[in-house]
């Protein structure tokens, strides 16, 4: 399986990312710099966490004008798969691959803590090695992860289960408490229409191994590569 992660100046999880990616697939991701014109030809494309041109406007609408941007909306269109973590959901959002915008968290404070999460359902390419309403663990860091989308596009959303993952106790219960940031409907996550794109706010490479407290993030890269193999 052969895999990009897109490295934007601010990035600070795109070598986490790809020491994930590798050590599930066997194979070393290219590191794309933003600059670049195109993708190389892969099975996966990578926008990663971190704060992509210091997120001094809307977080990764910067991001959304560097010259590779023209070809991950290319080939995301075309049908490969393209997960963005965090930034890089923000990333999704601003360049309308993904509907919605994250704004600033409901506390308007930054968050970094591990936090539950449900798959809501596990027939993606993304998902494949978790159950249907399997809740894991897995951290978050952001400032802006609060999800919002008009009620029309909630709808379109919920009626056409577009939504990936929910933040969640550890129960499975999906209740405000849970709810770290504010997101509409405890979203964490979503895809897109054909469901080759998915934004989620939490980071699944920052626990891929127990040497990191825990792996549930593991399944996450351990399924792409089932997937795409």
């Amino acid at each position: 399986m052969k895999s990009s992660v897109i490295v934007f100046p601010g990035s600070n999880c795109d070598r986490d990312v790809a020491v994930s990616l590798e050590k599930s697939t066997g194979t070393p991701p290219s590191m794309v710099w933003h600059g670049e014109a195109q993708v190389p030809d892969c099975d996966l494309i990578v926008l990663p966490g971190g704060f992509c041109f210091g997120d001094y406007l809307r977080c990764g609408a910067m991001a959304t004008h560097s010259p590779v941007m023209k070809d991950v909306v290319s080939k995301a269109e075309a049908g490969v798969p393209v997960l963005g973590i965090c930034n890089g959901f923000q990333v999704l959002t601003e360049a309308g691959l993904l509907p919605g915008v994250l704004m600033r968290n409901a506390s308007l404070k930054y968050i970094c803590r591990d936090v539950f999460l449900r798959v809501e359902r596990n027939d993606r390419v993304f998902t494949g090695q978790y159950r249907e309403n399997q809740v894991i663990r897995i951290p978050i860091a952001h400032h802006d992860g609060n999800y919002y989308a008009d009620d029309d596009t909630l709808g379109e959303l919920e009626d056409n289960d577009r939504v990936a993952f929910r933040y969640c106790d550890a129960e499975g219960d999906v209740t405000p408490d849970a709810n770290p940031n504010g997101s509409a409907h405890n979203i964490a996550g979503i895809y897109n229409a054909r469901g080759n794109v998915l934004g989620l706010m939490p980071h699944p490479e920052r626990l891929a191994d127990v040497a990191l407290g825990g792996s549930d993030g593991k399944a996450m890269f351990d399924g792409l590569l089932e997937a795409l193999q």
